[in-house]
């Protein structure tokens, strides 16, 4: 392992969420790190879920020139892992052994596939290690 670690799409969701100042705050000091450190990976499947939730349901829903901005600033230095036939393999795998949903699956198998040793995520089962890979819930108390 290489010291990289997955942001799920609902960290960079909620850096958004001004409801919710603490894990906006939590989400925006991973991103920060993230992008400072290089160290940040999400996938491919994360990039499209951000965008359709930030021109869906956002408060202020993104324009399409704010996608722009976000995928040029934020988004592009991150996104470090794409679709392939081996990593759906990898993913149904995944749903086999650990009965996660598909989608689910795929974000652990992009994870696994970009050698992260922590995969951060409120969604997943905090403290699972799956093959090296840790998955923390980076909001619990």
């Amino acid at each position: 392992m290489n010291g990289n670690c997955f942001l799920d799409t609902n960290i960079l969701i909620y850096s958004f969420d001004h409801s919710n100042p603490a894990k906006r705050a939590e989400a925006l000091r991973l991103i920060k790190i993230s992008l400072q450190t290089g160290k940040g990976i999400i996938s491919s499947q994360v990039v499209q879920e951000f965008i359709n939730v930030a021109i869906k349901k956002f408060e202020v829903p993104f324009s399409l020139h704010d996608c722009r901005k976000y995928l040029d600033t934020v988004l592009s230095g991150l996104c470090r892992v794409f679709t392939s036939i081996e990593l759906y393999k990898h993913t149904l795998d995944i749903m086999e052994r650990w009965g996660y949903s598909y989608y689910d699956s795929l974000i652990i198998a992009a994870a696994l596939q970009a050698d992260c040793e922590i995969l951060y995520s409120e969604d997943l089962h905090h403290n699972q290690k799956i093959r090296g890979l840790t998955i923390i819930d980076p909001f619990r108390g």
